[in-house]
């Protein structure tokens, strides 16, 4: 990559890799800023800001921005989550300046009518109401609140009903203003580009922003509680299980042995759970692992979706499997499967303009650094089994665990049941 980066006076940083043999650039203005952030009452409110971003400015309409980048044959969208925000656009190299100018037009400028704040308050209910119809995203939001009780990381992103509708213009502008600081906002870019040229841009149409404090979020700390198991009853087909355990943040050198250990358990096809689960025992149709890590703390998850009678029984297999990841070392074989595998990941990310630009805004903002794809590779390429084992025994805890399951026909019986189960994560005691 050849990532060069810039920090404008009032703390505003442009950075950009150039790709001169494409035809396209991709762009993002990146703020710091996500659910983490909001207080209680206020939650969802970042979400409800990039919405309302793409509903116009003083100087356009929503269908005036969409028109002037799909009418340059672009594509443009946003995404919030716990600690970040990103508006982006994909775009052919010739016209990075007038697409750019819209993006920061939406970022400084936007309008905020009480009439669109209206309709995208119903906009946001409905989402809601789709996520809560979906039981794989609702499982995800009961685990979240078991794992950070009480905290910001704990609430679902999009918000909840009631506290979309207390959401006022005048709260929503508040926060926008207090928390979309120069100093937490990247522009980022990658493709057929000149940085200079990116960089004189962005002080053009954002570089005169007052310089201010970076706004802060409330840490993890040890009175953030966690809850063991939460069983949600839903009249669906199929139940839906998610084992979590809270562990470290991205700072932590072994991020990357959880991730190996992540990818060795269930990130694809050959992966141990998804062999043992679904191929030998037949008793889900999806199971898969990940992790998440935030600026102080993260999460290992399992997820599966099961037959309802069967969930007791793949969550023992489940739990057998990562006891075998605490007892015994994996193999050099399967380690270097693991390693070839998150390393190809990579490295295939790495061929598109829109991945390049999310690697460097998403480094800027997480890091306050570009961390190269090859330092990543080579502390990947060092993990040892040995390490693999060891964040393993460190994870798998059951004081670290929560269970999430949303099932029909739930009983009182269940809850004794899969606790009983989870207490098979600590056999010594």
């Amino acid at each position: 990559m050849d990532v060069r980066q810039t920090e404008l006076s009032n703390g505003l940083r442009v950075v950009t890799s150039r790709l001169s043999h494409v035809q396209s650039i991709s762009m993002g203005i990146w703020v710091g800023v996500g659910g983490r952030y909001e207080a209680r009452q206020l939650s969802g409110v970042s979400h409800f800001i990039e919405h309302l971003l793409f509903k116009g400015s003083y100087k356009r309409s929503a269908r005036d921005i969409s028109q002037a980048i799909e009418g340059r044959g672009g594509y443009f969208n946003a995404f919030t989550s716990e600690e970040s925000t990103c508006f982006y656009a994909r775009v052919g190299y010739d016209q990075f300046k007038p697409v750019f100018e819209i993006l920061a037009d939406m970022y400084r400028n936007p309008r905020f009518k009480k009439s669109d704040i209206e309709m995208e308050r119903g906009v946001i209910l409905e989402e809601i109401m789709m996520y809560r119809d979906q039981p794989q995203h609702l499982v995800q939001d009961v685990l979240s609140e078991l794992l950070w009780q009480n905290h910001p990381l704990g609430r679902p992103l999009i918000g909840t009903p009631t506290t979309l509708a207390r959401m006022s213009r005048a709260r929503i502008v508040s926060f926008k203003e207090g928390r979309y600081t120069p100093g937490n906002t990247v522009c980022a870019f990658a493709g057929n580009l000149d940085h200079d040229t990116c960089v004189a841009q962005a002080r053009k149409f954002l570089g005169t922003t007052r310089k201010r404090r970076r706004p802060t979020c409330r840490p993890i700390s040890r009175g953030v509680g966690q809850g063991r198991i939460s069983l949600q009853a839903k009249d669906i087909e199929q139940a839906q299980l998610a084992l979590a355990f809270r562990m470290f943040g991205r700072n932590d050198r072994r991020r990357y042995a959880a991730r190996l250990l992540s990818v060795i358990l269930g990130e694809n096809m050959s992966s141990r759970l998804f062999q043992l689960v679904r191929e030998k025992h037949g008793l889900a149709y999806s199971i898969h692992s990940s992790t998440h890590v935030f600026a102080d703390t993260g999460a290992f998850i399992v997820s599966a979706g099961l037959d309802r009678a069967r969930c007791a029984k793949a969550l023992k297999l489940v739990i057998r499997e990562l006891n075998r990841a605490k007892a015994r070392r994996v193999s050099s074989e399967e380690l270097q499967r693991a390693k070839d595998y998150v390393v190809g990941q990579l490295r295939l990310s790495m061929e598109s303009t829109s991945q390049q630009m999310m690697w460097l805004g998403e480094q800027l903002v997480s890091y306050d650094r570009i961390v190269p794809p090859e330092q990543v590779i080579h502390r990947v390429l060092a993990v040892t089994a040995e390490q693999v084992q060891r964040v393993a025994g460190q994870i798998f805890k059951h004081r670290r665990s929560s269970l999430a399951i949303v099932a029909p026909d739930l009983e009182s019986a269940d809850e004794v049941a899969f606790g009983k189960a989870l207490r098979g994560l600590d056999p010594e005691a």
